[in-house]
């Protein structure tokens, strides 16, 4: 039984491989015109031209993809990318891998501002919904160090809209399985040099579906029954942004977010037998406000601003049971977490010398978190992070462009509840080469080191009494290796692909240390042990079959190996994914879209019965999702489909199945 939700205060091969590549593209809106453009100054890489393709080693998915394939979380936005997966973990958290960098070392950005939790560096991908989005951007292994520190293996950049028009916006409704309900409204004003940008969502679920031939193998199972046991889910979005461009190459916006959201926690379904957790989230709340500025200095320079202050807090509450009916007084529970940050970064371009688009960065950032639990003291730590980063494109003659980039990073622990502060500093490089082959694409090569430095959580956290902090962690670094090549090899196909590798050093990973501090004469500690390699390709193709059709296709093999200890897996992420999917319009009024997604090789972690700690390789799936759109009139959608049609019982976690096969009916109205 879903039990009632109150809202307290505050705040998913070999046959699927074949079939996907012949069904797959990437979707297009004939009314993208209408709901703006994405924000320009929100990108921390501009690009020359404006209708030009990302820069190299970058990808972007559109506002008319998240529409068409009904992306309405960021999680299942980016999953849709060559070389990112998605995981869900024991906290139904929804977590982004990328090339088998996990949501630490890959940070996500809002128009260029931090949107990472400071104490664990983590972010709940499934909380962060997409209808006010004009595109997202996933930059790898060559990401530019202009979005400053820790992008040890890329960045994710949610890029907001802009409007175009005196008028323009788009309304839209939803029903679906599991009791979902969503609603959106976007509206966008500009008049003369002024422009107003504002959206408003809701997105809710009491529950998902079970998918076919389930089992709950607890000794006292808690899903018995056709739907998954405390799953509800809330998520409420407003966003506002201003903003004033005088001329052509000088504008300035504010921007407001506020997102208030609240989960269960759907219990344990394998066959351990105990860490069984009864947890509810009743508040998941971030809000950030952020100042963007763009001055012209002449006819060839520009200085860019960016001020911020993000607040995010999250309360926690475990239960002895399934029933929910006695809460977890300790130490420990309830558990609520309070965050702020606060930045500014100022970059300064120019191109004043001939052949060079020359940038130079400075990044401030100061995070704050307390953690308060009334049955223990309020822990406060604090961290200050800056750097300064130096790139230049430089154009070469025989249509060569290079690429080159450094920067040095620094973070001060000034404040630490009980343990040492101290403070550790990084550098970073890359080079890039790009070639324009004309009709032929472009091929380009890049080589860079990245560093990540170890958060609040990965130095001061005692794990409940399990483990020994560790103030003295160093950074993380990673060695990219990358060549690739896209173009279009035939009328109406783009392609992209790539060959990457990874060497990542001092790791961070858990040791054996004596002590007598964890209840025995060892604990645990994170400590810069681990070596790792990670490696692989990646395929992307998007085909145009005159007006009618389009087919596309975004699949990865990789190849990741521990080689500081063999015998402990890399876990979470896929050896081989494929997403695809193929539209074809009927007539004006009616088109349909097929979707396929596909894995193998996901290892993930494993208690297994009696407890016996391990890794599992989870088995492979194919799942396969339709809808059919009828438009009856202009700007108007009225749709319905399915996802994993087949209900197919699959995990990302040992343990946590997805959801089984799912119905949706969807109103939007562009105007």
């Amino acid at each position: 039984m879903q039990p009632a939700r109150t809202r307290l205060p505050r705040h998913a091969l070999s046959t699927a491989l074949l079939l996907g590549l012949a069904c797959l593209a990437t979707a297009h809106a004939e009314d993208a015109d209408k709901t703006g453009k994405p924000f320009e100054l929100g990108r921390v890489v501009v690009q020359g031209q404006k209708t030009a393709p990302p820069p190299t080693g970058e990808s972007a998915i559109t506002r008319e993809q998240l529409d068409a394939l009904n992306r309405e979380t960021v999680g299942e936005a980016v999953a849709i990318a060559p070389g990112v997966a998605l995981s869900n973990n024991s906290r139904n958290e929804s977590l982004v891998y990328v090339r088998g960098f996990d949501p630490r070392q890959v940070p996500v950005f809002l128009d260029g501002i931090p949107q990472y939790v400071p104490y664990d560096g983590y972010i709940d991908f499934g909380r962060f919904t997409t209808f006010d989005l004009g595109e997202i951007r996933i930059a790898k292994g060559a990401a530019s160090l202009l979005y400053g520190p820790n992008t040890l293996g890329g960045a994710i950049n949610l890029v907001s809209r802009k409007p175009t028009q005196p008028l323009e916006g788009d309304v839209r409704l939803g029903v679906g399985s599991g009791g979902e309900r969503k609603a959106a409204a976007n509206l966008g004003m500009r008049r003369g040099d002024w422009y107003l940008q504002a959206g408003w969502s809701w997105l809710d679920a009491d529950s998902f579906p079970l998918p076919d031939g389930f089992k709950d193998y607890k000794v006292k199972p808690t899903d018995t029954g056709d739907e998954r046991e405390n799953a509800y889910r809330s998520d409420r979005r407003a966003s506002i942004k201003i903003g004033y461009a005088p001329s052509e190459r000088s504008e300035f916006a504010i921007g407001y977010v506020k997102q208030d959201g609240e989960k269960g926690n759907p219990v344990y379904a394998g066959r351990a037998s105990s860490g069984i957790r009864y947890w509810r989230w009743p508040w998941w709340d971030k809000e950030s406000l952020y100042f963007i500025g763009n001055i012209g200095l002449g006819e060839s320079s520009g200085l860019k601003l960016r001020a911020y202050e993000d607040r995010y807090g999250n309360g926690l509450e475990a239960y002895a049971d399934g029933t929910y009916a006695t809460q977890l007084l300790n130490t420990s529970f309830p558990s609520v977490y309070t965050d702020k940050t606060r930045g500014v970064s100022v970059e300064l371009s120019t191109q004043a010398i001939a052949n060079h688009d020359l940038h130079l960065a400075l990044h401030y950032k100061d995070d704050r978190h307390q953690d308060t639990n009334p049955k223990s003291p309020t822990k406060d730590y604090r961290d200050v992070t800056t750097s300064l980063a130096l790139e230049d494109t430089i154009t070469l003659g025989g249509d060569y462009t290079l690429r080159l980039g450094a920067s040095h990073e620094q973070r001060d622990a000034k404040e630490v509840y009980y343990w040492p502060t101290g403070k550790t500093s990084a550098n970073n490089a890359l080079i890039e080469l790009q070639r324009d082959l004309g009709d032929h694409g472009q091929l380009f090569a890049s080589v860079s080191h990245k560093t990540r430095f170890p958060t609040i959580k990965d130095r001061y956290s005692a794990r409940m009494g399990a483990a020994l902090p560790n103030p003295d962690l160093k950074p993380e670094t990673a060695r990219h290796f990358e060549l690739g090549w896209r173009g279009q090899p035939w009328s109406g196909a783009q392609v992209e692909t790539s060959l990457f590798q990874s060497r990542i050093d001092d790791l961070i990973q858990d040791a054996i240390v004596a002590s007598n501090q964890c209840g025995s004469t060892v604990c645990n500690q994170a400590q810069n042990i681990g070596k790792a390699r990670n490696r692989g390709v990646e395929l992307s193709l998007q085909q145009r079959f005159a007006e009618r059709g389009e087919v596309g296709a975004a699949y990865t093999w990789m190849d990741r190996d521990n080689l500081g200890n063999p015998a402990v897996l890399l876990t979470n992420s896929p050896r081989q994914r494929l997403f695809a999917h193929v539209q074809w319009t009927f007539s004006p009024q009616w088109k349909a879209l097929v979707t396929a997604e596909a894995e193998q090789g996901r290892i993930v972690t494993y208690a297994g019965p009696g407890n016996q700690g391990g890794f599992l390789r989870l088995d492979g799936y194919a799942s396969f999702g339709a809808k059919l759109v009828w438009s009856p009139l202009d700007g108007l959608d009225i749709e319905a489909g399915g996802r994993n049609l087949g209900d197919k019982w699959y995990e990302l976690a040992e343990g946590y199945p997805m959801p089984g096969r799912t119905w949706f009916a969807n109103v939007s109205y562009r105007f």
